[in-house]
């Protein structure tokens, strides 16, 4: 659909008066060398830089893309910037209002484009996994005969999202999401320039630190959140944005938290007590504090993980496996979604029943090999499957367990001065007692000392 004259004209406007649209939007690059992040897609003939009519001429044209990845990590950046350097018609859709007759108006304007005086249309296509599968059959044709080149973005799966005709025709792009690096690049940029704020007021290190945390790697987020912030202290007549300013226009207190210092670990130790304690209210307060931090969600799963087996083993043998299902899923969702995913395991680990059995029972056995007290394998468990082993003795006398009735056989399994030594003392909460009975029973047959 092309741009009608109120919409040209409000554009004419904004490039003559940058300062009548958002920060975020006067901030966008103009070109792919001021992009912030990505840079592993703008390589010397990248898709995208072809796009752009870097090293495009030749038979083999410019391929269709689509741009995945999340929130704020310049999906719409990198499509503004080229429609801005290409010298191609560009047209731009965003899937929750057009449908199949506006992309199919696109098409046909693509057509007479490149037939009646040779311009190749960019059709950008946001939000494209908000397309049905009709939706999206409809541009199978203009992709395929590259009537149009298309760019497409989206921030769920393609593979789940995007019919495979469409996908097989097209190169998929993965943005990964900006570090923190990147987002203060882009503020400082923003703080100087003079699309931007123009150094009208400053940002000290602990109001800029605390933008980063709010941004959480999302671009527009942070410059948004800058804007407003610079905005209340101009009208307060400040020459810097104040934390407290910052902290007033956003609605969303400054946690003190270092993450490469001790708030890092003392707040990580609060909630692994507080889910050995068993008080789920403070282990959510402390879980809470790491995510409005900024904390990686992958390193508090870890601890979760940790957490399962030291704290509960098999007093609850299902709270390790909701552990690792957690890790996984915050691997493949992040933030913010991956809150709901660390607030289900804390809880289940916080009210499942303890035991640090599991923990000191290896600990003993390290203590003792440690110690030295690592005798030689009894002759009857060596190996006595290869040539040889038979003259040595290895494997003489050993009786197969799963001949008998009850499934366990009488004999000597540790090193001799080690066969009286027990390490696993196991409790009786929770589903540990059956295994504390299993013990009893299985030394019992085997003929050690009751521990």
């Amino acid at each position: 659909m092309e741009p009608d004259l109120f919409t040209a004209a409000a554009e004419e406007r904004q490039e003559k008066d940058p300062t009548g649209s958002p920060l975020a939007v006067r901030m966008r690059p103009r070109t792919l060398d001021e992009v912030v992040g990505q840079q592993h897609l703008l390589k010397p003939g990248s898709p995208l830089r072809r796009l752009v009519g870097e090293g495009a001429s030749g038979p083999a044209g410019p391929s269709s893309v689509f741009l995945w990845g999340p929130p704020g990590t310049g999906k719409t950046t990198l499509a503004y910037v080229v429609s801005k350097a290409t010298n191609k018609r560009f047209v731009e859709l965003s899937a929750i209002t057009a449908g199949v007759k506006e992309v199919r108006a696109v098409i046909d304007g693509a057509r007479r484009a490149v037939g009646g005086y040779g311009k190749e249309t960019v059709l950008f296509l946001d939000e494209i996994h908000r397309f049905s599968k009709a939706q999206q059959d409809s541009l199978l044709p203009a992709v395929e005969n590259r009537w149009v080149t298309l760019i497409a973005a989206t921030t769920e799966n393609p593979y789940f999202s995007i019919i495979s005709p469409l996908l097989s025709r097209s190169l998929l792009l993965t943005l990964e999401p900006l570090t923190d690096d990147d987002v203060r690049d882009l503020l400082r940029r923003a703080m100087t320039d003079e699309r931007g704020l123009g150094g009208a007021v400053a940002l000290p290190e602990d109001t800029e630190a605390h933008l980063l945390r709010i941004a959480g790697g999302d671009a527009r987020r942070a410059l948004t959140a800058l804007e407003a912030a610079a905005g209340a202290a101009l009208d307060k007549g400040e020459t810097e944005i104040a934390l407290t300013t910052l902290e007033e226009t956003v609605d969303r207190a400054a946690v003190t938290y270092d993450r490469d210092g001790d708030q890092h670990y003392d707040v990580a130790s609060a909630l692994i007590k507080s889910i050995r304690g068993s008080d789920v209210d403070a282990a959510l307060h402390y879980l809470a504090r790491m995510i409005e931090a900024g904390e990686d969600p992958r390193f508090i799963a870890r601890r979760l993980m940790i957490s399962a087996s030291e704290d509960i083993g098999l007093a609850d043998p299902n709270a390790l496996p909701i552990a690792v299902a957690a890790a996984q899923a915050v691997a493949m969702i992040g933030f913010p979604e991956a809150a709901l995913t660390l607030s289900h395991a804390t809880i289940a680990l916080a009210l499942a029943p303890k035991s640090n059995a599991a923990t000191t029972a290896i600990g003993a056995a390290l203590d003792d090999v440690r110690k030295g007290h690592a005798g030689p394998v009894p002759a009857h468990l060596r190996d006595s499957h290869y040539k040889g082993a038979g003259k040595l003795g290895h494997g003489q006398g050993y009786v197969y367990p799963h001949d008998l009735p009850e499934g366990i056989a009488a004999q000597q399994y540790a090193p001799d001065g080690l066969k009286e030594r027990t390490y696993y003392t196991p409790t009786r909460h929770g589903a540990e007692a059956r295994y504390a009975d299993a013990v009893e029973w299985t030394r019992g047959h085997l003929g050690r000392r009751p521990s």
